[in-house]
């Protein structure tokens, strides 16, 4: 009766039921503050002060949604999507068909490595891009589920394996950082070899997930206004390179600054000095970047409300001691306890980039007691925390590709998102994980 294991799975089973993700993370957190000890009131203010932690992470989604916009606006987008459909229309033989879906997905795959370093605008691309792709993936036939797991493989995988962009965060300022502060002998170098062995396994997971289980066409209605008009669009050259500047300024200022939200405040700059749009009309920029990105910033910042709760109940230290004292000295059953904690604990906050500091401070220790080396230390430690970020209902590695794929009401967020890149990819990152813990 762990309350992080009874919230996790409360928010689950109402995640499975199709109850909206923010209902289910505020009727979890006030369950599990309950089992954990927490009276009611307490328990509601402990959630109420923990949205303020969310608030950061709701904005910087925002001003990636008005940057998409303006990119949107700039018809940047719009030139891939209209090379590939019109390649889907002229074309009609299976052979050539085969090389469409080829290249189609690995466009939509290196939008998503791209989303993470060299265009930082992390999931806001999505709903700009795919909706714009959908008749030709209707048209070819591509399970949507494919989908979704080839868009949360680059995104997720991406900042596991490159130490730049969002990568740089989540490996030197959050997994480095706080596995030296709990005195592990390891350089920034190591962090990237140590973590490809468990992103091999999502590689595998997606392969899998190509050539096996979404393989088979699956057939969508195609609305009669989706997507006609792309392929015909007029676009503008000057616009074109003035997207252009403003991704490669956003990318150079956030480097500089470590700052999403000013690295996309220059990028619109430039958009507006370029005519995109008018200084006049940045309040419409920023209203349409709010309603893309704004449900899953509540998400977010509800995710951030579950984990104050979780902390404060004290279940997850209990959670992890109990389950070091149960598996004596085996490495092997040590390694696969602490990722599959590592995994509910993830699944609920939803953020790998915040389990990071909750975990560290108890795994580190916990991994020299078994003797791990401090190379595996890091691959449990990287592993445990990007577990349950692809496949968690609150995580952005499935609400973004949800927000792109469901535009037309044909996707659902659980069983075509979550569901799918649950089993391609945390699977595959346990067996992997152990696998890199008990050979490094």
């Amino acid at each position: 009766m762990n309350a992080v294991v009874v919230a996790v799975l409360v928010m689950l089973v109402l995640s499975l039921c199709r109850i909206n993700v923010v209902f289910a993370l505020i009727i979890s957190s006030v369950v599990g503050g309950l089992i954990g000890g927490l009276e009611l009131v307490e328990t509601v203010k402990v959630f109420s002060d923990g949205l303020g932690g969310g608030a950061p992470i709701a904005l910087n989604y925002a001003m990636l949604g008005a940057f998409a916009v303006a990119i949107s606006r700039s018809g940047l987008t719009d030139v891939a999507a209209a090379a590939i459909i019109r390649k889907v229309h002229s074309k009609h033989q299976q052979s050539t068909t085969l090389w469409v879906k080829a290249i189609l997905l690995v466009a939509i795959l290196a939008a998503a490595i791209s989303s993470q370093n060299l265009i930082p605008v992390h999931i806001a691309f999505i709903p700009i891009l795919i909706p714009a792709l959908l008749g030709a993936i209707n048209k070819l036939e591509l399970d949507r589920r494919l989908i979704a797991c080839v868009l949360t493989f680059g995104l997720t995988a991406t900042y596991m394996l490159l130490p730049v962009g969002f990568g740089h965060v989540f490996l030197n300022e959050l997994l480095l950082k706080n596995l030296t502060a709990n005195n592990l002998a390891i350089t920034a170098g190591e962090i990237p070899f140590v973590m490809a062995i468990p992103v091999g396994g999502m590689f595998l997971g997606l392969l899998f997930a190509i050539f096996v289980s979404y393989s088979k066409p699956r057939t969508y209605k195609q609305p009669q206004d989706i997507n006609e008009s792309v392929g015909t669009t007029s676009f503008n050259l000057k616009y074109i390179i003035t997207s252009l500047l403003a991704i490669v300024g956003a990318l150079v200022i956030q480097l500089y600054t470590n700052s999403i939200i000013i690295g996309s405040t220059v990028g619109l700059i430039i958009f507006a000095f370029g005519g995109v749009f008018k200084p006049s009309q940045s309040h419409d920029i920023f209203t349409a970047g709010v309603q893309m990105m704004g449900t899953i910033g509540f998400i977010m910042i509800s995710a951030a409300g579950f984990a104050e709760v979780m902390k404060a109940t004290g279940a997850i230290d209990t959670l992890v001691n109990s389950v070091s004292t149960g598996i004596g000295q085996n490495q092997l059953i040590a390694a696969l306890a602490m990722l599959t904690t590592g995994l509910l604990i993830t699944m609920g906050i939803g953020s790998s980039f915040s389990t990071i500091p909750i975990i560290a401070s108890i795994y580190v220790p916990l991994c020299m007691s078994f003797g791990f080396s401090p190379l595996a230390t890091a691959a449990l430690v990287g592993t445990a925390a990007a577990l349950g970020d692809a496949g968690s209902p609150a995580s952005d590695s499935t609400l973004g590709p949800t927000s792109g794929l469901n535009v037309d009401g044909q996707h659902d967020h659980i069983w075509d998102s979550v569901v799918p890149t649950f089993i391609h990819y945390n699977i595959p990152l346990i067996i992997f994980g152990t696998i890199a813990a008990l050979i490094l």
